[in-house]
């Protein structure tokens, strides 16, 4: 009798310490996310009178939007990582 009550209060207390690491977790996230608004786009798309498209964040450019529109967006996925990449080397 002694030893289940133990388990729940420990169970219990573990509950606890996992629901306040992931409210801690939470929070920071939430912190992280910068606010959605005009200008805080990562892309621009140009359709006329030229085609381009260009990644704010890196200057990665395409010439192909509509490529970029059906989905092919891994040039703008390795130029974000190259340059998070090139980011992190510098602060080390």
């Amino acid at each position: 009798m002694n030893k289940a009550s133990a388990m729940a209060v420990l169970q219990s207390r573990l509950d606890q310490l996992e629901m306040a690491r992931q409210t801690a977790m939470n929070a920071q996230h939430t912190q992280s996310l910068t606010e959605i608004s005009w200008g805080n786009q990562i892309r621009t798309y140009v359709l006329h009178p030229y085609r381009m498209v260009k990644d704010l964040r890196t200057n990665y450019e395409v010439s192909d939007p509509d490529s970029v529109l059906e989905g092919d967006l891994d040039g703008f996925i390795l130029s974000f990582l190259s340059s998070s990449l090139d980011k992190n080397d510098e602060e080390h």
